[in-house]
């Protein structure tokens, strides 16, 4: 027998060639509005994260934040500390979920907002699709997305594995945070082509991106015109927000200066703008050697 006689049809599911292991109907989050959040590493998901859990809050909705990251730092200026991820917690239990209260992976952060860290296997040892299932799954358990309004996955950058995947079988709507340089509108592009391959099978869509730590957005804004795309929201390139990590804080925490006050107000006007509801996006990703030509030479 041929070695590929082994290897599944895996056309159809999810995009052509693409393997997802698929969520059960009773696990899929409902009642509250549910957000993913993307982006190349290091481009500033977990601030643009928290900070848009506090607006959601500031505007008196009940709001969860989902850290999807091995580092578990996502909600780190929501609680102010690095709190225990899911993954390690059931360790601790040998995996015997039903011993698990609460109180011990689910954290209060600023404002009410509540924060989990799912975590994440050992580097090369396993999928972090299986810990946000996990993760899910324990929430459902003890109906703690029952009385929840706003759910946001901050996920993991660079992976294109279930890790990547899985938050967007609950998601609403994807948001994709970048920046105004190639290398971030590169990431975003593939980000675009690996959601739009999973809207096929689920409910997410594509919602905009964030241009982040950006003094401008032309060439941000370029792309998306061509693509067709939308950028909703622009927070500056300030060293506050930056210095409101080191403090562990939002930006709802730190002194009331002009620039800090500006940049509250966008991230209020954010959170009103996906409360509220966007368009479902449907861009056109551009091949590599387009993404190039647009925005890669003079």
């Amino acid at each position: 027998m041929s070695p590929r006689d082994e290897i599944p049809n895996l056309r159809g599911q999810d995009g052509e060639g693409s393997v997802q292991v698929h969520q059960p109907e009773d696990a899929k989050i409902e009642g509250a509005k549910v957000f993913a959040v993307y982006g190349k590493g290091g481009i500033g998901k977990s601030t643009t994260s928290s900070n848009l859990s506090a607006a959601f809050s500031m505007h008196g909705k009940r709001v969860l934040q989902i850290g999807c990251d091995p580092k578990h730092d996502s909600t780190f200026t929501l609680t102010g500390s690095l709190v225990p991820t899911v993954i390690d917690i059931l360790k601790d239990v040998d995996f015997h979920s039903e011993e698990l209260r609460p109180e011990d992976f689910i954290f209060d952060g600023f404002n009410g907002v509540k924060c989990v860290e799912a975590g994440g296997p050992p580097a090369g040892t396993g999928c972090g699709g299986y810990v946000v299932g996990q993760t899910v799954k324990l929430l459902k358990q003890h109906h703690l997305l029952e009385d929840t309004d706003v759910v946001i996955f901050d996920v993991l950058g660079d992976v294109v594995c279930g890790g990547f995947a899985a938050p967007l079988q609950h998601a609403d709507r994807a948001l994709i945070v970048t920046a105004n340089d190639f290398d971030s509108i590169y990431a975003m592009n593939r980000i675009i082509a690996a959601v739009q391959a999973k809207s096929s099978n689920y409910k997410v869509r594509l919602a905009g991106c964030v241009a982040n730590r950006s003094r401008e957005t032309d060439e941000v804004d370029r792309y998306c015109e061509t693509v067709g795309f939308n950028r909703i929201a622009h927070m500056p390139d300030l060293d506050a927000i930056r210095r409101s990590r080191l403090k562990k804080k939002t930006l709802f925490e730190m002194p009331d200066d002009e620039e800090i006050v500006q940049v509250r107000k966008e991230y209020m006007r954010l959170a009103e703008t996906l409360w509220n509801g966007t368009e479902p996006l449907a861009p056109a990703p551009l091949p590599d050697r387009d993404i190039f030509e647009l925005l890669g030479f003079d």
